[in-house]
């Protein structure tokens, strides 16, 4: 495998610091922390730029919060500047390792995503017998448990610069021995990266042809229940041995039973969102909330729960403004 070296200097220029800027603002424009850099860029820029090839630069401390939904987790939100540093890490090794995923790895690539992963996963279930059998798992904890170790070795397969390597290790390290931080922009391309040999073992090693993966959620789909559990077998034996990780649970299932991934309830014929999600959307427009309505109608389009959200915002009641995007379909599903 070719390693790639030089890539401290190629990534930290001035030039790609300011485009990195442009990403980092993103969704960020009213914060005071992205305000305060750009009020002085140039200066700011340099600044980074000098600390960075002077070996200076340091990240600062994360700022920790608590999320609930859909489960409790702790959020590592790094400083504006940090974030500008990471996504010129990103910009420069999302091609690198990007082209050695396999092609239905779905989380956090561009020209992927829930939909896409969704609409694989179904179009499998199609080219299946009703009676053959899914085998779904995810890991335990898997931000968490991601050794930092075999995470630096996965990266140095493919970069031979070590002040870069060195860098992007300091946007993974945690107070505990093992795990990376949740919310950081570069954890995305690390949880990628350090499940990608598991894809390879089970499209090359094992020789599945349906196989989907969404993050730490993967599914092999379209055989026998024997096939499945010494499958399983297989698959526990390596996550350990080579990544250290393990299983969180497992489903076994035959395909007329329906797979439920990436938010969906999926059959050959039709697609549901979650009954939570009927639930959260039922709430939120109670609320009055059109974002988040908007968001769980886009979230619904390509599924036969769409109907069932119009239901709830009639029941609700003719002043609720439906989005501008569904009108037409609203209309034209509830007269």
């Amino acid at each position: 495998m070719k390693r790639i070296g030089f890539l401290f200097d190629k990534t930290f220029t001035k030039e790609n610091l300011h485009l990195a800027y442009i990403d980092a603002r993103k969704g960020k424009r009213n914060t005071g922390a992205c305000f305060r850099f750009e009020t002085d860029l140039w200066h700011n820029i340099g600044k980074l730029h000098a600390r960075l090839h002077s070996g200076t630069y340091r990240p600062q401390p994360y700022k920790k919060f608590q999320v609930y939904e859909p489960k409790e987790r702790t959020i590592y939100a790094p400083a504006f500047k940090d974030l500008v540093v990471q996504h010129a890490i990103y910009r420069v090794i999302y091609p690198i390792f990007d082209k050695t995923f396999v092609h239905t790895s779905y989380a956090c690539r561009k020209g992927k995503g829930a939909h896409k992963a969704s609409d694989y996963t179904q179009q499998a279930m199609r080219q299946c017998r009703p009676d053959e059998y899914s085998l779904k798992l995810d890991i335990r904890k898997y931000f968490y448990s991601i050794s930092r170790g075999i995470l630096r070795r996965l990266i140095e397969r493919k970069i031979k610069d070590r002040r870069f390597v060195d860098l992007m290790m300091a946007f993974a390290d945690m107070e505990a021995p093992v795990g990376i931080p949740i919310g950081n922009l570069l954890s995305q391309i690390y949880a990628l990266i350090f499940l990608n040999p598991l894809d390879h073992f089970i499209k090359r090693v094992l020789k599945i042809k349906k196989y989907v993966r969404y993050v730490d959620d993967f599914i092999l789909i379209g055989m026998s229940r024997p096939q499945c559990i010494e499958l399983r077998k297989k698959i526990v034996d390596f996550i350990f041995r080579a990544l250290k990780l393990q299983l969180s649970k497992s489903t076994i299932a035959t395909i007329r039973r329906g797979i439920n991934f990436v938010g969906y309830r999926t059959w050959q014929a039709k697609r549901f969102i979650r009954k939570y999600s009927l639930f959260k959307f039922r709430r939120k427009a109670a609320q009055r909330d059109s974002a988040a309505m908007a968001s769980m109608l886009g979230h619904a389009k390509r599924t036969s729960s769409l109907i069932h959200l119009f239901k709830i915002i009639k029941e609700i009641g003719h002043d609720l403004e439906v989005p501008k995007n569904y009108r037409q379909l609203y209309h034209a599903h509830t007269g």
